[in-house]
C-alpha cells in the first residue's frame, strides 16, 4: 500500500499516512484516523492532568483528600483505598445499547456516574501529594513517577532515589533543578547529562566527574568552565563561586544559558537506537515521530513511552506493552490489543474504549471495571453475546456517528472527544507542551478554569527571603512564601502557579545539605521554567549547519535529518557524524 495525503478534520492541514501505518490499522481493525499526528496528541493529552490539585472529601468515606478532579464535577471521586475496595461495584452502572443514540454519547453518561479515584496511585507509600505514581515512595508535588523514592517537585521520574525539581530523570540520584539527566550522581543544574557526577551547570555532558558550567564534554574530570585543571585548581575556583546565593545563581543561570546556546547539538537526543526518528530517546528500535521514551520497538507517534513494542499514537504508556492504540496514562502496563484507552491500570486485552480498567478483557465501552470480561457499557454478557454485539455497536457507531460543540464527526475509530474530558484545558499537559491563552482555547472549544480563590496568603514576599540559605532560620518552615511569578510586575502567569507555597521540612534539609539558595517560584512555575528547556514535540527536516573542513566533507554538510530544532532557532544544529567528529 502506498503513502496517502490526507486533509485533517481538525485542523484542515494535510498529513501523511505512511504504509507501515496501514499496516497497523489492519492489524488492529480500525480504520485510519481523520486527525493527523499532532491533533490526536493533544486531544490524548486533555484527558491527563497532572498537577491541578483540588482539597475534597472521599465521595464514600467522608475522609479529606486531594483529588485531581475539582469540585465542579459531575462524578462521585474515591479516595484509593475505597475505589480499589469492593464496597461498590461498577457494574451496578451497567446499561442497555440504545440504537436511538450515539454510541459515544452513552458512553459519556457513563463515564460521568462511575466513581473516579483521586489520584492515579498503584502501589504507593506516604505519597499522598502525588498523582500518577507508581512503586515507589516519599514523592510530594512529583508527577508521572515510577519505581523512585525521595522525588520532590518533579515529573517523569524513573528507577530513581533523592530527585529535586527535575525533568524527565533516569536511573540517578541526588540531583537539583536537572533535565533529562540520565544514570546521574549529584548533580546541579545539569541538562542532558548521562553519567556525570559530582558536576553542575552543565550541558550535554557524558561521564564526566566534577565538571562546572561546562558543555559538550566527554569523559572529562575537573573541567570549570570547559577549561582542564589539577584538582586542587578546580576546588580552589569552585570555592570562589558562591552557590549558596540566591542573587549569585541568577548570575550563573544566564550565563548557563549563554553556554548553552553557544554549544554544539546533535540533531536529536537519541542513544543507542536504530531506524528511529524523534527525540529524547534511548534503547529503541524502528520508532519514529515519538518523544521521550526508551525500550521500545515499532512504535510511531508517541509521548512519554517504555517498554513497549508494535503501537501507535500513545502518550504516557508503557511496561510491557503491545498493540496499544490511541491511548493516554496511566501505564497499561502488562496490556495487549487496547485501544482508545484513558487511565488504564495494566492487565487489559483487548480492550476498546474504556477509562480506569484494570485486569479485564474484552470491554467495550466500559468504565471502572476491574477483573472482568465480556461487558458492554459496564453490562455483563457472556461471551457467546459479547461477541456477537460487538459488531452491532461499530456498526451503530459508523451508522449513527456522534458530533461534538464543533460540528467535528466522530465514527468508530475515534478518540474521544475532547469535550468528554473531565479537565479544563489549563489543567492539563496539553498546556505544557501546546501553550494557550484562556481566548484561543475557548475559541476552539476548549474549557478553561480560572484558578480557585485561595485560603491562604503569603506571609513572606520573596524578594524578602534571605539571599543566602545560610541565613535561613527555622522558622520559614512555618511561613508561606509568595511565588514571584504572582506578584508585579511579573503580574502573574500561565504556569498554574499556586500564588504562594510552603518550605517543607526535607527540603529545607536538602537545601542547607547541598548549599542551595530558596526558591523564589512555586514548585508549578519551576516546572514550566525546566519545560522551556525542552525541544518542542515536533519534527523539522533541517540540513546539517556543520561547514568545518575535516568532517568528511567539503564546503557545507549536505546530511539532511529529522529534528526538534526548528530552523529559525539560534542553536547550532549538526548531523550525529560532524557532531561526533567535534565532539566525541
Amino acid at each position: 500500500m502506498n503513502a496517502e495525503t490526507r486533509k485533517c478534520e481538525n485542523c484542515k492541514q494535510p498529513f501523511v499516512i505512511e504504509p507501515e501505518d496501514f499496516g497497523f490499522y489492519q492489524k488492529m481493525q480500525v480504520p485510519p484516523p481523520t486527525w493527523c499526528p499532532d491533533c490526536r496528541m493533544l486531544r490524548r493529552m486533555i484527558w491527563r492532568n497532572e498537577r491541578g490539585l483540588y482539597r475534597d472529601k472521599c465521595g464514600l468515606c467522608g475522609k479529606n483528600i486531594l483529588s485531581m478532579y475539582s469540585g465542579d464535577r459531575k462524578y462521585p471521586v474515591y479516595c484509593r483505598d475505597c475505589w480499589w475496595s469492593d464496597k461498590w461495584d461498577p457494574l451496578s452502572f451497567g446499561r442497555e445499547l440504545d440504537t436511538a443514540r450515539p454510541f459515544l454519547e452513552q458512553f459519556r453518561e457513563l463515564d460521568e456516574r462511575v466513581p473516579r479515584m483521586n489520584l492515579w496511585q498503584v502501589n504507593v507509600q506516604n505519597s499522598d501529594f502525588a498523582n500518577f505514581v507508581r512503586d515507589e515512595k516519599e514523592v510530594y508535588l512529583s508527577y508521572s513517577v515510577i519505581q523512585a523514592e525521595n522525588i520532590y517537585f518533579s515529573k517523569n521520574v524513573d528507577n530513581a532515589f533523592s530527585i529535586f525539581d527535575s525533568l524527565d530523570a533516569h536511573d540517578s540520584e541526588n540531583c537539583y533543578q536537572c533535565v533529562k539527566p540520565s544514570k546521574d550522581f549529584n548533580c546541579r543544574y545539569a541538562v542532558y547529562s548521562r553519567s556525570c557526577i559530582d558536576s553542575a551547570f552543565i550541558y550535554d555532558c557524558v561521564n564526566c566527574t566534577n565538571c562546572f558550567m561546562s558543555s559538550n564534554l566527554r569523559n572529562k574530570e575537573y573541567y570549570f568552565r570547559n577549561q582542564p585543571h589539577t584538582r586542587e585548581e578546580y576546588l580552589a575556583k569552585l570555592k570562589e563561586v558562591n552557590q549558596g546565593s540566591w542573587s549569585v545563581l541568577q548570575e550563573l543561570t544566564l550565563e548557563f544559558r549563554e553556554l548553552m546556546r553557544k554549544s554544539l547539538n546533535k540533531y536529536a537526543q537519541i542513544t543507542t537506537s536504530t531506524a528511529t526518528t524523534g527525540n529524547d530517546l534511548e534503547n529503541c528500535k524502528n520508532v519514529h515521530d515519538s518523544f521521550n521514551g526508551f525500550d521500545m520497538e515499532n512504535i510511531r507517534y508517541s509521548v512519554r513511552c517504555l517498554k513497549g513494542k508494535d503501537s501507535m499514537d500513545i502518550t504516557n504508556i508503557g511496561r510491557n506493552t503491545e498493540l496499544i492504540y490511541e491511548s493516554v496514562s496511566g501505564g497499561a502496563e502488562n496490556s495487549n490489543l487496547l485501544a482508545f484507552a484513558s487511565n488504564s491500570f495494566g492487565g487489559m486485552t483487548d480492550g476498546w474504549y474504556t477509562d480506569y480498567c484494570h485486569s479485564s478483557s474484552h470491554l467495550f465501552g466500559c468504565v471502572g471495571l476491574r477483573n472482568k470480561q465480556y461487558c458492554i457499557l459496564n453490562k455483563q454478557y457472556t461471551k457467546e453475546e459479547y461477541e456477537a454485539l460487538v459488531p452491532r455497536v461499530i456498526e451503530h457507531m459508523n451508522n449513527m456517528p456522534y458530533t461534538d460543540q464543533q460540528g467535528r464527526i466522530y465514527k468508530y475509530g475515534e478518540f474521544f472527544p475532547p469535550e468528554f474530558s473531565p479537565f479544563a484545558y489549563n489543567e492539563t499537559i496539553a498546556q505544557e507542551y501546546f501553550p494557550l491563552a484562556k481566548a484561543e482555547a475557548l475559541e476552539r472549544g476548549y474549557r478553561w478554569k480560572e484558578p480557585d480563590a485561595k485560603d491562604y496568603a503569603a506571609t513572606r514576599k520573596p524578594e524578602d527571603l534571605p539571599d543566602h540559605i545560610k541565613d535561613v532560620k527555622d522558622d520559614i518552615l512555618q511561613e508561606t512564601v509568595g511565588c514571584a511569578h504572582a506578584a508585579p510586575p511579573a503580574g502573574g502567569c500561565n504556569h498554574q502557579c499556586t500564588v504562594a507555597f510552603k518550605i517543607i521540612p526535607k527540603e529545607l534539609e536538602f537545601y542547607r545539605r547541598s548549599t542551595l539558595p530558596l526558591p523564589r517560584l512555586c514548585p508549578n512555575c519551576r516546572h514550566y521554567e525546566r519545560l522551556a528547556q525542552r525541544n518542542p514535540l515536533r519534527l523539522w527536516h533541517r540540513q546539517c549547519m556543520c561547514d568545518k573542513a575535516g568532517h568528511a566533507h567539503s564546503g557545507p554538510c549536505q546530511n539532511e535529518f529529522e529534528t526538534s530544532y526548528a530552523p529559525e532557532r539560534p542553536e547550532i544544529v549538526y548531523c550525529e557524524a560532524c557532531y561526533n567528529a567535534e565532539v566525541v
